[in-house]
């Protein structure tokens, strides 16, 4: 697969790779992946072609580091061009899995068994983060807002940061008269998909829009910005700016703590984590059984939950051409998930770790990954 395919606006990473924590190969004769850390050489070969998720970027650096101890015959590429452009490059056979911050929906769901076979794709949830409400404020570090507050900003409809729906949430704080700059995503967005699920949610009389991956045309207020690191240099050369962005990109800017139930919570991995315990499965025709998609409860009451939060997917067809690619994308699945895996995004991103439920639901999903018949 040549690069040149796959490759948008960023520079794509590439490194070494090897295998880590692969789950034997079922019903084939090949060999089964060898797992990180035991020193026997690897058996996987080739190269891995991903697109996708700019939130999962250092988390993505972080596990092709780790993946790339054993086998240097290996390689992994992954481009951060956004959830939006990673499902379209799987859809059109330009890579080998989506980074996505958003499940596919009906259409897209319809149109992975014209490249992924008669199974389609299939869902891996590989990284679990809070979604920051983050602003440029001097002098402020830290805000409490609700959900109808946070959604009248970006409508437009709160403009200055001195306003009354703000003061009241924050006696203590002295705030200015400057003006209220909301930043948005201009590409099609994952990080927007779940942003705007939780205002429709958890705020329908003041966020009236469906929650697309796409910002609402219209609105009156705010600037848009190219993926994450757009949106985060926006606000940050911004007085009274204000977006919303993966937490591990926030850096120095002030957040939010959100309101649930009847307490502010700030944003973290447990919280985080917390507010994912409680989502369902998405059901619905086409979609494989082991998929593992799922819908969050936005409009949790739960304490400590931080329902702003995305779950981020590897998007895998169920089946390949070849028993090679099966390997390799089976090897780096399972490291993704693995202890390891997950320990590594941790460190670089700040994101939760899968729980174990999760964990050995994500391992059984990719052992269903099969050579196209």
């Amino acid at each position: 697969m040549k690069v040149s395919n796959f490759g948008r606006t960023a520079s794509v990473l590439t490194v070494s790779a090897a295998v880590a924590l692969g789950l034997a190969a079922c019903g084939t004769d090949s060999a089964a992946p060898v797992p990180a850390g035991t020193g026997a050489e690897s058996s996987v070969t080739g190269t891995l072609s991903g697109a996708g998720a700019s939130s999962q970027d250092a988390a993505m650096q972080a596990w092709i580091a780790g993946f790339g101890a054993a086998n240097p015959q290996a390689s992994v590429q992954y481009s951060p061009d956004g959830s939006g452009a990673g499902r379209e490059a799987l859809l059109a056979g330009g890579v080998q899995f989506a980074g996505s911050d958003a499940y596919l929906d009906e259409e897209e769901t319809a149109a992975a068994v014209e490249v992924c076979g008669p199974d389609g794709a299939i869902h891996v949830p590989v990284y679990i983060s809070p979604i920051a409400v983050a602003f440029n404020l001097p002098g402020v570090t830290d805000l409490n807002l609700d959900a109808a507050t946070i959604a009248a900003i970006f409508r437009g409809e709160v403009t200055a940061w001195n306003d009354p729906a703000i003061t009241a949430q924050n006696e203590a704080v002295e705030l200015p008269d400057t003006a209220i700059t909301a930043v948005h995503r201009g590409d099609e967005s994952g990080t927007t998909k779940n942003f705007t699920e939780y205002l429709a949610e958890a705020a329908p009389e003041k966020w009236t829009d469906k929650a697309s991956g796409e910002w609402p045309a219209g609105l009156p207020n705010g600037e848009s910005a190219s993926g994450t690191g757009g949106v985060i240099s926006t606000v940050a050369s911004t007085e009274g700016g204000i977006t919303y962005a993966d937490a591990s990109a926030a850096g120095s800017l002030g957040k939010v703590s959100v309101l649930v139930g009847d307490t502010y919570v700030p944003f973290s991995a447990d919280a985080a984590a917390l507010a994912v315990e409680s989502s369902t499965a998405v059901t619905g025709e086409g979609r494989p059984e082991a998929d593992m998609a799922m819908d969050l409860d936005r409009d949790t009451a739960q304490s400590g939950a931080y329902p702003v939060v995305l779950v981020s997917y590897h998007v895998f067809c169920t089946s390949y051409e070849d028993q090679q690619t099966v390997d390799l994308v089976r090897a780096f699945g399972n490291y993704v998930v693995s202890d390891e895996g997950q320990a590594a995004a941790s460190d670089a991103a700040g994101s939760a770790a899968l729980s174990e439920d999760l964990r050995s639901r994500a391992q059984a999903a990719m052992e269903t990954i099969r050579v196209r018949s």
